[in-house]
C-alpha cells in the first residue's frame, strides 16, 4: 500500500478554503480537536490520478504566520515541525480572486519555509462580473509557484488542483521574495550562528515568542549567547518585513493582475447599505428569525409526527414479538422511548443548522456580526464577543472555544461567563415540547403562530440576559482596557449546496451521536431504577392497590398498579427527596428527575421523561400524549399547563447548561473558579425566576 501524500489547506478567512476542501474530500472527513487544545481539527482522504490517496488537513484560517491566536499557533507550530505527524508534503494555499493582494501575505510565508507550494486562486466564476483578468503564466512565474485557478461554486478546477497535489515532488520550493534584507547585520550574525538553520524559521521561532507563547523549538534552538532584541524592536523588524513583502506583492499584481473598475456591479454596495443600515438591518434581521422560527415549526411538524408514532409502534411491536421479560422491558420501556425522544427533535435541529448554515455561505452572517457590534460595545464587551454569542445558538462548547480569538483577557473572560445564556440547539427540544403543551397552536395575523413566537422570545431572552450580564460583570471586574473590532465582510453568495449539506449533515450527526451516548446510558440507570424498588411498597404493589380499588376496568387497574410501582421505585424515593424543592415551581417528582439528569445534556429532559413514563405503560401513546395528561396531584389540573410551562422554559434559559460545557470553561479558564462561579449563580437565578413566574402565573 502506498504512502498518502501529507496535504495542508492554508488560507485567510472567507477565501472559500472549506468549500475547497469540502470538493476534496466529499462527505470522506471527519472533525475532532488537535491532541490537548480546543481548537477544532477537520481533516479527510482524497483520491487523486493514478489510484494515489492525499490525507487532505484543513488548517484554520490565518491571516499570516505572525499569530496572535491560538487559532494561527496551531498552524505555526505544525508548519515549523517536520517531526510532527501533520507535516505536509505539499501546502495548498487558498485565495480568494478579489482580495489577491491580502491573500499573498501569507503565501509568501509559507513559501519562505521551503515546503512544496500549490497557490489556489478560487472565485473564478466572480472574475467577468468584477472586471479582473489574470496572467496565470506571467503570475506562477514571479511567485515560483504552480497556480490552479478553481471555481468551488462551479466546481471548475478541481481536477488540475488534484494533478498538481499528486506531482507536488516536482514543484519549486524555492522562496520567492527575499525579505529579511532590512537588517543585513542581525540576520547576518544569526546566519552564522545558526549555519546549519533556515533563517526564516529561525525568526519566526524568535518573534513567535513575542507574539503569543513560546512554542516547540526542537526544530530550531537559540542558543543563550545570541543577541536578544527587545520586543519593541522585534515588533518593528516584524513591520519592515510585512512592508517588504507587500513591495513585492503589489510590483507582481501590477503585472499579473487587470480590474475593470467600470464592470463592477456595485450591488454589494447597495445590499450593504440597506443590511447593516442603523433601523433597517435589525427589522431585517429581526424578521428573518421569526421566519426562520415558524418555518421550523411548520415545515417539520409533519416528519415529527411519522417519527413520534413510529417509535411509539416499534416499541408495541418489540413488546408483542419478544418474550415478555426484563430485558425486553429494558428495550420497550427503557431504551426506544429514551432515544425515541431525541430522534424526535432531528427535523427541527436539521432546519436550524440549514438555515444557520444558509446565512453564514451566503456572507450575511458577518453583517450580522458588524450590525450587533454596535450594541455590543455599550454593555463593555468586546466586538468579537459577538462571534461567540450568535455560534452559541448551536452549541455554548464552541462558542467558549471562540472566545480565544478575543486577546484582552478579561473581556474574553466576561464572554465565557455570558455565553451560556444563548439558547443552544440541546435546549431546542425542551423549548419545542413544552410549548407544544402550554402554549395554544394559533396563529396571529395569517402567518406567525403563537408557538413561535414565544420559541423566538426565548431566544431573545437568552441573549438579552447574556448582554445585560456582561455589563453587570463589565461593572464589577472594572474593565478599563480598550480594543477594537475588525470583521471582514465578504462578498455576498449564492449558498453552495454541497457545503450547506455537509454541514447540516455533520452538525446534526454530532448532535445526535453526542446526545445518543449518554442518552442511552441514561435511559439504562433510569429505568434500572424504575423498575425495581426497595421494599414490598413496590413488590406487592399489586396486591396493595386490588385492596384499594374494587370497581375499576383492567385497564385502569393497571395504570395505578404501574403508577404505585413509578412511585415507590427507586427513582420514585429520589424524586420525592427533591420534590419539596421543585413544588413551589410546579413541578413534581417526575420533572425533578428530569432537571437533575438533563445537566448530563439539556436534550436528555424530554428523553428522561419519556422513560419515566413509558415504565408499565401499555398503551401506544406517544411521550407528548402521555405529557399532556398527567395530572397535577395537588390541584387536580394538568400538571403542565401556562403556570408550570413558562416557569420550566424560563428555567431552562437561565440555568447552566450541561457538565460539558462547565468541563470546558474549566479548560478555557484554566481554573475551577469561575466554572463554579457561574454555575451557582446561574442556577439560583433559573430557580428565582421560575419561582416568581409560577407563583404569579398560577
Amino acid at each position: 500500500m502506498s504512502k498518502q501524500i501529507k496535504v495542508s489547506l492554508i488560507g485567510n478567512p472567507n477565501t472559500g478554503k472549506t468549500s475547497v476542501f469540502n470538493l476534496l474530500t466529499g462527505l470522506n472527513q471527519q472533525v475532532g480537536n488537535y491532541p490537548g487544545i480546543t481548537v477544532e481539527k477537520k481533516e479527510g482522504v482524497c483520491k487523486l490520478p493514478r489510484g494515489v490517496k492525499a490525507h487532505i488537513l484543513d488548517l484554520p484560517g490565518t491571516y499570516s504566520l505572525n499569530a496572535s491566536s491560538l487559532d494561527e499557533n496551531v498552524v505555526i507550530e505544525i508548519l515549523l515541525n517536520k517531526k510532527d505527524k501533520d507535516f505536509p508534503d505539499v501546502a495548498v494555499v487558498v485565495s480568494d480572486v478579489e482580495n489577491l493582494k491580502r491573500n499573498l501575505l501569507l503565501f509568501t510565508q509559507i513559501k519562505d519555509l521551503e515546503i512544496p507550494t500549490i497557490l489556489v486562486i478560487n472565485m473564478a466564476d466572480r472574475m467577468i462580473r468584477r472586471g479582473i483578468s489574470l496572467n496565470i503564466q506571467l503570475l506562477e512565474k514571479e511567485l515560483n509557484t504552480k497556480i490552479a485557478l478553481v471555481s468551488a461554486r462551479k466546481n471548475e478546477g478541481i481536477d488540475e488542483l488534484k494533478k498538481l497535489i499528486e506531482s507536488y515532488a516536482t514543484l519549486p520550493t524555492k522562496p520567492c521574495v527575499d525579505a529579511l534584507t532590512f537588517a543585513p547585520e542581525y540576520f547576518d550574525r544569526l546566519k552564522k550562528a545558526f549555519p546549519k538553520q533556515s533563517i526564516y524559521k529561525l525568526w519566526l521561532v524568535i518573534t513567535q515568542d513575542v507574539n503569543f507563547r513560546k512554542i516547540d523549538k526542537s526544530q530550531v534552538t537559540i542558543t543563550p549567547d545570541f543577541e536578544i532584541k527587545s520586543e519593541s524592536e522585534l515588533k518593528r523588524f516584524q513591520q519592515k518585513e510585512t512592508i517588504k513583502r507587500y513591495q513585492f506583492i503589489n510590483d507582481v499584481l501590477k503585472k499579473g493582475v487587470f480590474v475593470d473598475e467600470k464592470a463592477a456591479t456595485g450591488l454589494r454596495e447597495r445590499l450593504d447599505r440597506v443590511l447593516t443600515h442603523k433601523i433597517w438591518g435589525y427589522v431585517i434581521f429581526f424578521a428573518i428569525l421569526l421566519l426562520i422560527f415558524q418555518v421550523i415549526y411548520d415545515w417539520s411538524s409533519y416528519p415529527m409526527d411519522l417519527i413520534d408514532e413510529g417509535f411509539a409502534w416499534l416499541s408495541e411491536t418489540t413488546k408483542s414479538i419478544l418474550p415478555s421479560g426484563p430485558f425486553v422491558d429494558l428495550i420497550t420501556e427503557g431504551i426506544i422511548p429514551g432515544l425515541g425522544g431525541i430522534v424526535i427533535f432531528i427535523p427541527q435541529i436539521a432546519f436550524l443548522f440549514l438555515f444557520i448554515s444558509v446565512l453564514e455561505e451566503s456572507g450575511y452572517m458577518s453583517r450580522v456580526v458588524f450590525l450587533m457590534d454596535r450594541i455590543m460595545r455599550k454593555f463593555g464587551l468586546s466586538g468579537k464577543s459577538v462571534v461567540p454569542l450568535v455560534s452559541g445558538t448551536a452549541c455554548a462548547i464552541p462558542a467558549v472555544m471562540a472566545t480565544r480569538n478575543i486577546e484582552n483577557w478579561k473581556e474574553r473572560l466576561i464572554t465565557i461567563l455570558v455565553v451560556p445564556f444563548t439558547t443552544c440547539a440541546a435546549r431546542l427540544p425542551v423549548y419545542l415540547i413544552i410549548i407544544s403543551l402550554v402554549i395554544p397552536n394559533e396563529k396571529v395575523g395569517w402567518i406567525f403562530g403563537y408557538q413561535s413566537l414565544t420559541l423566538m422570545l426565548l431566544y431573545f431572552l437568552g441573549f438579552g440576559t447574556a448582554v445585560g450580564s456582561a455589563w453587570l460583570l463589565n461593572k464589577l471586574l472594572k474593565i478599563k482596557s480598550k480594543s477594537y473590532f475588525v470583521v471582514e465582510m465578504p462578498g455576498y453568495k449564492v449558498p453552495l449546496f454541497k457545503n450547506v449539506a455537509i454541514n447540516v449533515i455533520e452538525k446534526t450527526k454530532a448532535f445526535i451521536f453526542g446526545a445518543g451516548k449518554i442518552i442511552l446510558a441514561i435511559s439504562i440507570i433510569l429505568w434500572v431504577l424504575a423498575s425495581f424498588g426497595p421494599n414490598d411498597n413496590f413488590t406487592n404493589a399489586a396486591q396493595i392497590v386490588k385492596e384499594q380499588y374494587t370497581d375499576l376496568s383492567q385497564e385502569e387497574l393497571d395504570q395505578k398498579i404501574a403508577s404505585h410501582q413509578l412511585e415507590y421505585s427507586f427513582i420514585g424515593y429520589a424524586g420525592k427527596a427533591i420534590e419539596p424543592i421543585v413544588l413551589p415551581l410546579g413541578y413534581d417528582w417526575k420533572i425533578g428527575i428530569g432537571i437533575i439528569s438533563s445537566f448530563a445534556a439539556r436534550e436528555v429532559f424530554v428523553g428522561t421523561l419519556a422513560t419515566i413514563y413509558s415504565v408499565g405503560s401499555d398503551e401506544e401513546e406517544t411521550i407528548k400524549n402521555r405529557m399532556a395528561a398527567e395530572i397535577n396531584p395537588i390541584t387536580g389540573g394538568p400538571l403542565f399547563n401556562l403556570a408550570s410551562g413558562i416557569s420550566l422554559l424560563l428555567f431552562y434559559a437561565f440555568a447552566m447548561q450541561c457538565m460539558s460545557t462547565l468541563a470546558i470553561v474549566k479548560r478555557e479558564t484554566n481554573s475551577w473558579k469561575w466554572p463554579v462561579i457561574q454555575l451557582v449563580s446561574m442556577s439560583l437565578l433559573a430557580y428565582g425566576v421560575a419561582l416568581v413566574a409560577y407563583q404569579i402565573l398560577k
